[in-house]
């Protein structure tokens, strides 16, 4: 067996024949012509002159020999809803979308907004874009009207995909009317928005505009729509991501490095084989939702769960049932979720069968030791930790176990994965800190390897300024986090460099949560920090200086005014983006210069030491704060 540290050496000392080699586990209707184009860094251009097609890929090549396996398996504990389609069933459902979605009027190159539930017609809807040549861009079912409307205005689709509603813990969560709101907001007008009425709450149809998906179907129930052929370096989809500016950013991916790095991730990393079952408990709104669970699972021939509900719904073991009724080989989660089921009655754990488990994999926000050690004690299968981002598109950091098995260290994602170049760079110098054990900013160097981001969505110059111009002297990829790497090559992540928090895996920029507080009448000035959350991982928690404090004293006035900037949050950027607390201050720390202290702020609300002051405008600030957190 090939060891991984010659693996790893060849994919950065040979990049070409390693990628060459990777490219053949996808089907090529034309094989690329060149493996790797940098001649103008940042940007990478993988396996150019090479045309194939990601749905080809992920469904229509496995129709010759596992027609009748398992591909997709759709539960709802909302619902109770529960439907398997083999390769066959999904590829049926998929050229129906795709006819429907043609009838509309999309081509190749177009964009669709995909703002749906964890149903099996959302992955039909991502699966036939790719078919079609068009661009997906999902965004989370959580979203309120304006982070949609911000999506809609920036991405341009030229139809939505939505449905009537969601549901979380028995709650009905109705998203046409938060749809409609974007809509009206938004600059740009989709010429038609596509809807899967599941029943669950009633809809407003605006005449000609918006389309019934069931009555779209049942036209094309037998429509044959052959896939199109693209360009590797034909974008896929863009997914946006919060930045530390209010605007999120598209981040876009191609098509031909994609499906390689997926595809290869699922042998080297996940030793992952068809037939097997892959269970991934994300949302198709993130992208651990694309990559594990639409893509990676189908392009490697096994069967994928599609989950909507909450772990602990109907009961804390419903996971596992899932587990064991479906045989399920890989599991990939988040610590948030397994802290969640930390307080839960530890027995749940012994009701089910979870025998068929290789390991399970956390990704999303740090795993803290004592959570690896919980699970690792209650299913006695490895507990593999991985680092990456939506930027990445699949893992920069953890142990690939299908090359050679090793052995997690609890707090450590890993080691850095095939073809990244990874680094720890002094954030003052631009120096690679080469010894063990030296804290600084973990950055790659170019190009980034296949399925990596291509660039910002019709932004070059933002990808460059906001990823590649942040280390002094440098062009290099900066993840923005800092982080160390021990004698044997494990890093160990550290926290952030920059202003976006992660919140239960879901990255938030503080910047667009204070531009949505300080629209409130009463705000005049607000800072938001992430505060370490014992199981969330962080908090985000909220500074205000009120425009008219009169009457502020008492704490039902405080109170309120809290609720309203809560709601204002809710309304405007959606629940996963609220403040854990919103505190009301005299003045907020800043220095001599007006530069706020988001770092002290932070470190007082953790009970840190902040540090050096002397550069503090008014050093009374951080007292008041102290006192509102009884520090």
């Amino acid at each position: 067996m090939t060891s991984y540290a010659e693996f790893y050496r060849r994919s950065i000392e040979e990049p070409d024949a390693f990628w060459r080699e990777q490219a053949q586990l996808i089907d090529w209707q034309t094989p690329p012509q060149q493996i790797c184009d940098y001649s103008q860094p940042p940007f990478a251009r993988w396996f150019v002159g090479g045309t194939t097609n990601l749905c080809h890929n992920a469904v229509d090549r496995h129709l010759a020999n596992r027609a009748q396996n398992t591909a997709l398996i759709a539960i709802s504990t909302e619902t109770d809803s529960e439907r398997s389609y083999s390769y066959a069933e999904l590829h049926a459902e998929v050229q129906r979308m795709a006819a429907a979605l043609q009838a509309l009027g999309v081509q190749k190159g177009d964009r669709v907004l995909i703002y749906m539930p964890m149903i099996a017609e959302a992955a039909f809807a991502m699966l036939a874009c790719v078919r079609i040549g068009a661009l997906h861009s999902v965004v989370f079912g959580g979203f309120a009207a304006g982070s949609l409307a911000a999506r809609i205005e920036d991405a341009e689709p030229m139809v939505v995909v939505s449905a009537d509603a969601g549901s979380r813990g028995g709650k009905v969560v109705p998203y046409k009317p938060l749809l409609d709101e974007a809509i009206a907001q938004s600059r740009h007008k989709p010429s038609a928005v596509l809807l899967v009425d599941r029943g669950l709450a009633p809809m407003q149809r605006q005449p000609g505009r918006d389309h019934d998906w069931a009555a779209l179907r049942a036209q094309h129930l037998h429509t044959s729509v052959p896939c199109v052929w693209v360009e590797a370096t034909h974008p896929s989809y863009t997914l946006y991501t919060s930045g530390t500016t209010g605007k999120p950013k598209g981040v876009q991916r191609d098509t031909g490095g994609y499906a390689v790095a997926l595809a290869a991730s699922m042998k080297h990393i996940f030793d992952g084989q068809p037939g097997q079952t892959f269970f991934t408990t994300s949302d198709i709104g993130w992208v651990v939702g694309h990559s594990y669970i639409i893509y990676a699972p189908l392009l490697a021939g096994m069967a994928t769960v599609m989950y909507e509900g909450l772990p602990t719904r109907p009961h804390p073991g419903v996971w596992w049932s899932i587990v064991e009724k479906y045989r399920v080989t890989h599991m990939f989660s988040a610590p948030t979720a397994v802290r969640v089921l930390k307080k839960q009655d530890p027995s749940w754990l012994q009701k089910y069968r979870v025998d068929s488990l290789k390991a399970l994999w956390l990704a999303g926000e740090p795993l803290d030791e004592s959570t690896a050690q919980w699970i690792s004690d209650a299913l006695h299968v490895p507990i593999i930790d991985n680092y990456w981002q939506t930027e990445s598109g699949w893992p920069i950091l953890t142990l690939a176990q299908g090359v050679e098995p090793q052995t997690p260290r609890f707090g450590s994602p890993g080691k850095a994965m095939y073809g990244y170049r990874v680094k720890l760079v002094d954030d003052a110098t631009g120096e690679e800190l080469t010894a063990p054990n030296h804290k600084g900013v973990l950055a790659i160097e170019g190009p980034l390897p296949p399925g990596c981001m291509q660039t910002v969505w019709r932004d070059d110059a933002r990808f460059v300024n906001t990823y590649w111009k942040s280390i002094p002297g440098r062009l290099i990829y900066s993840t923005f986090d800092w982080g160390i790497r021990d004698a044997d090559g494990y890093y160990f992540i550290l926290g952030r460099t920059d202003d976006v928090i992660n919140v239960a895996g879901h990255r938030l920029g503080t910047r667009e949560i204070e531009e949505c507080i300080a629209s409130h009448p009463n705000i005049a000035e607000v800072a938001v920090v992430g505060v370490a959350d014992s199981l969330k991982g962080q908090a985000a928690m909220a500074f205000a200086v009120a425009r008219d404090a009169t009457g502020l004293d008492s704490p039902e006035a405080r109170l309120k005014l809290e609720g309203e900037v809560m709601k204002l949050v809710d309304h405007q950027l959606g629940a996963v983006a609220r403040p854990a607390r919103v505190h009301f201050v005299n003045v907020l720390p800043k220095t001599r210069s007006g530069k706020l202290l988001r770092r002290a702020l932070q470190a007082v609300a953790e009970g840190r030491d902040p540090g050096d002051l002397t550069t503090m405008e008014d050093p009374a600030a951080l007292q008041q704060v102290r006192e509102l957190l009884g520090r």
